[in-house]
């Protein structure tokens, strides 16, 4: 169905090449530059990014400030950079090796633009840095009115140019105290979603109504730019009683479809697109798949019907589409959407009970979570669902029966094999608790023994004297090398990572804290200021990966008193220089499912670590 609400949104703007986005907003950091490897955006394969500005910040540490900034696929191979504050430029020769500069003796307060150097020719400022005057910086929120018996915390967080801008602001989930897994019975408090500019504005506010309940697996939210228009859209779940940014109300505003447990089990269920900018709904059509017979999903009351996940991914090479999906523990249906000049339309549905993939191993496969990436290296991209893996044309790719888990990780974990790999835990004890297969055919690299639940995982690369990522779970004891042995001391917290410091392995990121490891025990760099992990034991931030400065990951968590959402980014100079990771579309695409269900940290496409390759630089046409 299409909702009355629906309206017709301007034909989005043809994708401008680097020759033709070069002038006058080349000064801003904008787009193109001329002469810029990015020329290939005009080129077949070129897929739509969005327009960043430099993204500059100013981290203060005390004894002067680290001012980092974003090189742009844009940008030429050879650009050089000068840092000035005030109008006057501090660094003495342009910077070439490096997106960052450490300029000591400073105050917070100080002001920096950074201007790109184009064949000896110093162009114009870039955005003036955000200021990270305390080591972090803070956004503004406010939570919504609580209920009976419970309040709001601030939960997961996405990223998006939301009015076009070329700066990301924030789409944030509000949970309420009273939220509950699927697997509880109980009424919950509504879900909240607001959108926020960095400087604290909220452009809106969502609330998704009685009819979702508020929990983990109930709302994944995916913040993209689907249309090309420039600017970001936000798709979500929705129910009756949802109630859109402008106030207005989606299907029935009077319905109560929550039962005795609180469970929400008969009436309809939307899938809405809503403008980033305003919140307005702008088109809603039904969920895909309907809930049907509860039980098809592997019970009768509740639990195992309203598992949803959800992605961004370039089905077609070139643009993005939505997926949208329920189930994993027994019956999985996958839906791929586009919205296009203001409509959904439906490009395929994968459904493991269709007389296609009935009985071929697709059943109970899949994960808490999912993976977008292009697996078979043929420019379009595969949804990696667990221990199965659907490809772009949504016929099911391979499958390795080996069961649901919480867990998985898809990038170049082992560099000295061609392709991509894939790490994941189980949580069936009959099976491996963990194992590594090659991305493209589902091929077992190498596993571990049969385990009980086997929670958590994680696959990178924290130590430098091992080549390639590390794997390590809760149910093993030892950190293994992307071929399997054994390479030392597991780590002291199996959760997130981060590129935090100066070199290119990957750091520890555990609740509010982030360690580098060693072999005899971990260092801690930094511990969050009054701030709160969110997910119970997951621990997890508001959201983690590269959304400022240089190709180093930001960390958000939200303030324990629920006021802001706290930026932390990196105070440690590196010599090494890679093209923002916003603009690897595996990369991106992570970050706009990191949400999504238990979270997992972003992988780009390319390998990142110690004794890397020279990184590549991506072919995106941005607006």
């Amino acid at each position: 169905m299409q909702n009355p609400l629906h309206h017709r949104r301007r034909r989005p703007k043809r994708l401008l090449c680097a020759a033709v986005a070069a002038g006058a907003l080349a000064t801003a950091g904008l787009v193109a530059l001329p002469g810029s490897s990015s020329e290939a955006n005009a080129a077949p394969g070129a897929r739509q990014a969005e327009r960043l500005d430099r993204g500059v910040v100013s981290v203060h540490n005390g004894s002067g400030n680290l001012v980092s900034w974003r090189w742009l696929a844009s940008d030429p191979d050879d650009v050089a950079f000068n840092v000035h504050r005030g109008g006057t430029k501090v660094n003495a020769t342009p910077i070439t090796g490096s997106t960052n500069y450490f300029h000591s003796g400073a105050p917070n307060s100080a002001d920096y633009t950074v201007r790109a150097v184009v064949g000896g020719v110093e162009q114009g400022d870039s955005v003036h840095a955000i200021q990270f005057r305390a080591g972090y910086k803070d956004v503004p929120i406010t939570p919504p009115a609580g209920g009976s018996g419970y309040t709001y915390e601030a939960n997961d967080a996405s990223v998006g140019d939301l009015d076009g801008d070329g700066a990301l602001d924030f789409v944030l989930k509000w949970q309420p105290t009273n939220a509950k897994d699927n697997s509880q019975s109980g009424v919950t408090g509504n879900t909240v979603i607001d959108g926020v500019k960095m400087d604290g504005t909220r452009l809106w506010r969502i609330d998704l109504g009685r009819n979702i309940r508020s929990g983990a697996h109930y709302t994944q939210f995916q913040v993209y730019d689907y249309d090309g228009d420039g600017k970001a859209e936000v798709a979500m779940k929705t129910a009756d009683g949802t109630v859109d940014g402008t106030g207005r109300t989606i299907g029935n505003a009077s319905a109560d479809h929550r039962n005795s447990s609180g469970h929400v089990l008969s009436g309809p269920e939307f899938l809405t697109m809503f403008n980033g900018q305003t919140g307005a709904a702008m088109g809603t059509v039904d969920y895909v798949p309907g809930r049907g017979n509860v039980a098809d999903w592997g019970d009768t009351y509740g639990n195992r019907v309203d598992r949803f996940l959800a992605g961004t991914a370039y089905l077609d090479g070139s643009r993005p589409s939505l997926i949208t999906a329920r189930g994993y523990y027994t019956r999985t249906v996958i839906a791929a959407w586009d919205w296009r000049d203001g409509k959904f339309t439906r490009r395929w549905t994968f459904d493991t009970k269709s007389s296609t993939n009935a009985g071929k191993g697709y059943d109970g496969q899949g994960n808490h979570s999912l993976s977008i990436a292009d697996v078979d290296k043929d420019g379009k991209d595969e949804i990696v669902y667990g221990a199965m893996t659907v490809d772009d044309n949504g016929n099911g790719l391979w499958t390795t029966r080996l069961g649901h888990g919480d867990a998985g990780h898809v990038g170049d974990l082992n560099p000295s094999r061609a392709g991509l790999e894939y790490f994941k835990v189980s949580e069936d004890s009959s099976k491996p608790g963990s194992w590594m297969a090659d991305a493209r055919t589902g091929q077992i690299l190498w596993q571990t023994a049969s385990a009980s639940d086997n929670g958590r995982g994680v696959s990178a690369d924290i130590h430098a004297g091992s080549p390639g990522a590390e794997s390590w779970s809760a149910a093993d004891t030892t950190l293994r090398s992307p071929t399997g042995g054994s390479v030392g001391r597991e780590p002291s917290s199996i959760n997130f990572v981060s590129w935090w410091d100066g070199d290119t392995t990957r750091e520890l990121l555990d609740g509010t804290r982030i360690d580098k490891y060693g072999t005899g025990g971990e260092t801690r760099l930094l511990t969050g200021a009054s701030v709160s992990a969110n997910n119970g034991s997951k621990s997890t931030p508001a959201l983690s990966g590269d959304i400022l400065g240089d190709w180093r990951e930001e960390v958000v968590w939200r303030t324990s008193d629920n006021r802001a959402l706290r930026i932390y980014s990196t105070p440690h100079q590196t010599g090494t220089r890679i093209t923002t990771l916003l603009q690897d579309t595996q990369y991106r695409t992570a970050l706009a499912w990191q949400n999504t269900a238990y979270n997992q940290p972003p992988h780009p496409s390319f390998f990142i670590g110690s004794g890397m390759a020279t990184a590549p630089r991506p072919a995106v046409a941005t607006p």
